[in-house]
């Protein structure tokens, strides 16, 4: 059986979704399944059985030698939280006992980190461990990541890991059933609804005179090519390390806009706001993805949806019709 955390979440349900048309039905699927707004990501799934978080580790034990994986997802993902205890608990602390648990028993893990790991920018996007040191994330989510995959690499050294493991850093993933994540759910998610709503996007102003309102840029990531990945991952084994997924191209939010409105045969129509103050020093202006490593050590050779290619599946197969991945 599969073990994956996170599975009533956005990219959690995303990857039970995927490997169900591979033909895997044997998944445990993890997660506060308290949320009714969160039931439509796994009730169409098929799965061994569903796990709440807290009995997580009560559940797995003595059936150890039964689990064939473990996709961490799971995770508080809330960039603007400001408990740090919560993160503490749910990102580093529940992390590194599926950690321990997979070194012991030998159990091969894919875990969640974030591009956020790597704050402004000021050090590159270069997935090399031995920058790790280097970074400087700017909110307690992006900390706790980043603590996390400083612990790892501690465990490395010491020889107590999983026969192959990934961490993986997500740049700005979006996609199918994110119906639930309010705020944090992404661009292309708001941008529809908004266009819905009032014909129009809004857009965050740019505060930095080298970017132009809206030419901010991010790498923009579609969730069918981040399930892809993972599974590619668990299948072929590659050298274990941490590896960036993003599409490795930095695209501006107007071309996003511009993709949506072109998606759904409208005339773009952006209005620019002004950014909230709690966020201006947290903010990202540019990020991309270096991937070369996941192209030669991590042995990954499919394409990448095109950002447009991928609002266009979004919007038309999945917003349009209200449907679940």
């Amino acid at each position: 059986m599969i073990i994956i955390t996170g599975s009533a979440g956005f990219i959690g349900s995303a990857t039970a979704a995927y490997f169900n048309e591979l033909g895997y039905n044997d998944l445990v699927l993890v997660d506060d399944f308290s949320r009714e707004a969160k039931k439509n990501n796994y009730s169409g799934k098929k799965f061994y059985t569903l796990v709440e978080r807290d009995e997580f580790f009560k559940w797995l034990t003595g059936k150890e030698d039964l689990v064939q994986a473990i996709i961490h997802l799971g995770a508080r993902t809330d960039t603007m939280e400001p408990d740090e205890e919560i993160f503490k608990k749910l990102n580093l602390e529940y992390s590194k006992k599926i950690w321990n648990i997979a070194s012991v028993h030998q159990i091969p893990l894919i875990y969640a980190s974030s591009a956020a790991t790597y704050g402004e920018g000021e050090n590159g996007f270069d997935d090399n461990e031995t920058l790790l040191p280097k970074l400087k994330p700017m909110n307690p989510y992006a900390v706790s990541k980043h603590q996390f995959d400083l612990w790892v690499q501690e465990q490395v050294k010491q020889n107590k890991q999983p026969f192959f493991w990934a961490g993986l850093k997500f740049f700005n993933v979006y996609g199918p059933n994110e119906y639930h994540k309010g705020r944090m759910a992404s661009v292309v998610f708001h941008g529809f609804n908004q266009i819905k709503e009032t014909g129009k996007i809004k857009l965050f102003k740019s505060y930095k005179p080298e970017y132009k309102d809206g030419e901010q840029k991010r790498d923009f990531i579609y969730v069918k090519d981040v399930v892809k990945v993972i599974h590619h991952l668990l299948e072929n084994r590659p050298k274990s390390g941490i590896y960036n997924l993003g599409s490795g191209q930095a695209r501006t939010f107007n071309d996003l806009a511009n993709a949506i409105f072109k998606a759904l045969g409208l005339e773009l129509n952006i209005e620019y706001i002004d950014m909230p103050e709690y966020i201006k020093d947290k903010y990202q202006y540019f990020t991309e993805a270096k991937m070369d490593k996941l192209k030669t050590q991590g042995e990954y050779t499919n394409d990448f949806y095109s950002l447009e290619e991928g609002v266009d599946d979004y919007v038309n197969n999945f917003l349009v019709k209200n449907r679940y991945y």
